[in-house]
């Protein structure tokens, strides 16, 4: 492998032309555009007038043999991700799958096994939010407990308004045979990556999932998530895309701490002089009585800090392409492991089955009988779609 990896991009649409900008313009260290790939051949004039003479393909496999890159980013529909992963896996082509890294467990398990076959090659998701140094300072002090056991954690993330006219831009948004799911799948991955990153892959949860609540949708506008972590942890997770004025705050409580971050800019971290239970155990009358009348000294029991990262747009997206780049060189461990991309993935099917069944489902439920259901709903809206849209 040379010092530059050539990355081809797979889908020149919104995200994907992003990527090919990002790399073009020398932004991304260690990386240069190889070759752009779209199924529309209108997308070669496009390519040729932004990226100059760098090859274009009305096929992604001609390009994964065509010798012009190293590696590919997958910027298509998310029931494709999965297999043009293997494909490029399969021919010792690097990848980076865009997120989610597919629709349901059994395409990603099946495409996770065929990299770890291929452990040579460099297999990363595209979990920006990852990069996000906020987010990893969290993590550290998460980990490092320093706010002791997650007692409970809850999100709420409804800064996803969308409007119908959103919907109508072509058929295959927002349906189950074309998106896979609503703003689990499509608007809402990165919290829940972010969410079990930190504060650890849920056992069960159930859900209270609406589907077509306030828009002509098939797929779920609205979600309300219990989490059950074990060990007496829970969770909340709540997100939308019919709130004009959405939140974006995330708790996350501690037996010796709490972490409290709005608008994924700011935290605030306090830490106990000691464990809750302790400082509750060691209370006397009279600062109860203090505590009661609005006079007791807080500071004796806790300090709190303020975090805020500054974070320009398209940072983060650069820093995973970075990163990817360097991993393939052998440089650095990968920031988001492609194999982590079937826990997000996992969390929404066990999200969407519970709110199916009715029932709390464990991250280990029947992948085939998740795939049966899906596949029911795909079947029924082949026979009485809600709308048409440009294809």
């Amino acid at each position: 492998m040379s010092s530059t990896v050539r990355l081809g991009v797979i889908g020149l649409g919104t995200q994907g032309g992003t990527y090919a900008r990002f790399v073009s313009e020398g932004r991304v260290p260690g990386m240069t555009l190889g070759a752009v790939a779209d199924t529309d051949p209108a997308g070669a004039e496009r390519a040729a007038a932004e990226f100059g003479d760098v090859p274009f393909f009305t096929d992604h496999l001609a390009m994964l043999d065509s010798g012009t890159v190293d590696a590919v980013v997958t910027c298509v529909p998310h029931y494709q991700h999965p297999q043009m992963g293997v494909d490029a896996i399969e021919r010792g082509i690097h990848v980076l799958v865009e997120k989610p890294a597919g629709v349901h467990s059994a395409q990603v398990k099946r495409l996770n096994a065929v990299a770890a076959a291929h452990p040579d090659v460099t297999f990363g998701v595209m979990f920006n939010q990852r990069s996000n140094p906020l987010y990893r300072r969290l993590k550290e002090i998460v980990e490092a407990g320093e706010i002791g056991r997650i007692i409970r954690s809850n999100w709420i993330i409804t800064t996803w308004w969308r409007p119908q006219g959103y919907y109508e831009q072509s058929a295959w948004r927002a349906t189950w045979g074309g998106e896979g799911g609503g703003v689990l799948v499509n608007q809402a991955p990165h919290q829940l990556d972010l969410w079990q990153w930190i504060c650890g892959v849920p056992r069960t949860v159930f859900a209270k999932v609406a589907y077509g609540l306030q828009r002509d949708i098939a797929v779920e506008d609205e979600v309300t998530v219990l989490a059950d972590f074990g060990g007496g942890s829970t969770g909340v997770f709540v997100t939308a895309v019919h709130d004009l004025v959405g939140t974006d705050r995330l708790e996350i409580q501690g037996d010796a701490g709490k972490i409290v971050v709005e608008g994924s800019k700011v935290a605030t971290v306090t830490r106990f002089s000691k464990p809750e239970r302790e400082i509750s155990a060691g209370m006397g009358a009279e600062q109860v009585s203090q505590l009661f009348r609005g006079q007791l000294d807080t500071a004796e029991l806790y300090t709190t800090e303020t975090i805020e990262f500054p974070s320009a747009w398209g940072e983060q997206h650069v820093a995973v392409l970075a990163n990817f780049a360097a991993a393939v060189r052998g440089e650095e461990e990968l920031i988001a492991p492609g194999a982590e991309g079937l826990l997000g993935v996992r969390l929404a099917n066990a999200v969407h089955l519970s709110s199916w069944t009715g029932q709390e489902v464990g991250l280990d439920f029947d992948d085939e009988q998740y795939l049966e259901l899906l596949n029911q709903r795909i079947a029924d809206e082949a026979l009485f779609p809600q709308r048409q849209g440009d294809e």
